[in-house]
C-alpha cells in the first residue's frame, strides 16, 4: 500500500503542493503581458495625439481671443476623437474582464447590417465613404446588442482606414454551412506602386478600433481572418452558430437551445450614442446622473436648430427631448430621420403623465418618460427602446 501511495503521489503530485510553471506557461504569460503593454501604450497615444492638437488650438485662442468656424470644427473633431478613444478603452476593459452579460437569440445578420448602414448613411456620406453591398439572407444565434456593436466597430474601422470603396459581402460557406461576413477595401491609395518595393500595410489598420473589433468578434464567438491582398485588406468573420433553413427547430444543436433566450433586460448598451435636447440645466444634470452607469456616449444641445445641425454629419442611436421643445421644426427633424431609419428611437421627457410609456402604444411612436421619473425610468426606457430597435 505504501508503494502504491508513493506511486500516486509521484504521478499526481501531493495535494496542495504548488505546481511549477512550465516554460510554455511562462512564454504565454510574457506574450500576454507584452500585448497588454502595447495596447495600453497605443490607447495612450491615440488619446494624447488629438488632445495635444486641441490644446494647441485652445492656447492660440487664449492668446488671440479669436477662432474661426473651421478652427472650431477642428477643435470639436479633435475632442471627439479623444473621447471616442476613451470610450473604446472602457469597452475593451469590459470585454477583457468578461463582464458582458450575453442573451443569445435568433438574429437576422443581413437585416441587422442593413439597419446599421441605414442608421449611419449621413455619417458615411460626410466621410466620403462608399459602401458596396452583396448580401444574402443569413440568420445566426448571437447576442443582438453585441452583434450590433460588432457591426458598428467594423464600419468605424473600415471607414477610417479605407482609401476607396468598402465592399461588404454576406453569404454562407458550402461546408461547414457557416454564415460569413466579408469586408474588403483598399488600405492605401491604388495609384501607389505594387509588388517589389510596395509600402507595408498601414499601421492605421491596427488602431484601437481594430482592437475593439477583434475583442468583440471573440466575445461573439466568431472565427476571424484578416488578409492583405496587395493594396487591399480583406477581413472574414465566420459565424459557427448559423441557422440552417433546411433544418427545423428540433434539429438545432442542443447547445443553441440551452443558450436561446428572448430576454432583453441584461443586454449591454455601452457605446451607444444618445443626443439629449434640453434647454434646462437641471434636466441635463438629471439625465446625466440617471444613465452614468450605462456606458453611453452623451451629447447635449439646447434647441431643435442645434439638433438639426448636430445630425447633419451623422445620427445618434437615440434622441431624448423635452416635450416643451417640440414643435413644427422637431416634427420635420423626426420625419427626416424616420425616413432614413424607420425604427429610430425618440424618448420624450414629459412634464406630467406616466413614469414610462413605450413607443409602440404612443400616438407619435415616441416613448415617454415623466420628468419626475427620470432617475428611475429613463435607464429602463433606453434599454427597452434601444434593444427593440437593434
Amino acid at each position: 500500500m505504501d508503494t502504491l501511495n508513493l506511486t500516486l503521489a509521484a504521478t499526481l503530485g501531493e495535494v496542495g503542493a504548488p505546481v511549477a510553471p512550465t516554460a510554455v506557461d511562462q512564454h504565454d504569460d510574457a506574450a500576454d503581458l507584452t500585448r497588454w503593454r502595447d495596447l495600453v501604450a497605443q490607447i495612450g497615444a491615440e488619446i494624447a495625439a488629438p488632445l495635444t492638437a486641441a490644446l494647441e488650438r485652445v492656447t492660440t485662442l487664449t492668446a488671440t481671443g479669436r477662432i474661426d468656424r473651421a478652427g472650431l470644427r477642428s477643435l470639436r473633431h479633435e475632442i471627439e476623437l479623444a473621447r471616442n478613444a476613451g470610450m473604446i478603452c472602457q469597452q475593451l476593459s469590459r470585454l477583457a474582464a468578461g463582464r458582458v452579460a450575453q442573451s443569445h437569440e435568433r438574429v437576422h445578420l443581413t437585416h441587422t447590417l442593413q439597419s446599421v448602414l441605414a442608421h449611419r448613411t449621413r455619417e458615411l456620406q460626410a466621410r466620403g465613404s462608399q459602401v458596396r453591398q452583396t448580401l444574402q439572407p443569413v440568420e445566426v444565434i448571437a447576442d443582438a446588442p453585441l452583434l450590433f456593436g460588432l457591426l458598428n466597430a467594423l464600419l468605424d474601422w473600415a471607414s477610417a482606414c479605407a482609401h476607396g470603396p468598402i465592399e461588404l459581402i454576406i453569404d454562407t460557406k458550402p461546408w461547414p454551412a457557416y454564415g460569413r461576413l466579408v469586408c474588403r477595401f483598399p488600405h492605401r491609395p491604388l495609384d501607389e506602386a505594387a509588388g517589389i518595393g510596395a509600402p507595408p500595410p498601414s499601421a492605421e489598420l491596427d488602431n484601437i478600433v481594430w482592437r475593439l473589433l477583434e475583442h468583440t468578434a471573440h466575445a461573439v464567438g466568431l472565427t476571424q481572418k484578416r488578409e492583405i491582398e496587395g493594396a487591399y485588406v480583406r477581413l472574414t468573420l465566420e459565424f459557427p452558430r448559423t441557422i440552417n433553413p433546411l433544418l427545423d427547430e428540433a434539429a438545432m444543436p442542443a447547445t443553441l437551445e440551452r443558450d436561446f433566450s428572448d430576454s432583453v433586460n441584461s443586454k449591454p448598451l455601452a457605446g451607444s450614442h444618445v443626443l439629449v435636447v434640453s434647454a434646462r440645466r437641471d434636466t441635463r444634470t438629471q439625465v446625466r446622473e440617471a444613465v452614468k452607469h450605462m456606458g453611453l456616449v452623451l451629447d447635449f444641445v439646447g434647441s431643435i436648430e442645434e439638433a438639426f445641425e448636430f445630425c447633419q454629419d451623422g445620427l445618434p442611436n437615440a434622441i431624448v427631448i423635452e416635450t416643451v421643445l417640440k414643435g413644427a421644426r422637431f416634427k420635420q427633424l423626426a420625419s427626416e430621420i424616420r425616413n432614413e431609419v424607420p425604427d429610430f428611437v425618440f424618448i420624450e421627457i414629459d412634464e406630467q403623465g406616466a413614469d414610462f410609456q413605450i413607443s409602440s402604444i404612443s400616438q407619435t411612436g415616441h416613448a415617454r418618460v415623466s420628468r419626475n421619473a427620470i432617475m428611475s425610468a429613463l435607464p429602463s426606457a433606453l434599454v427597452y427602446e434601444l434593444t427593440r430597435a437593434m
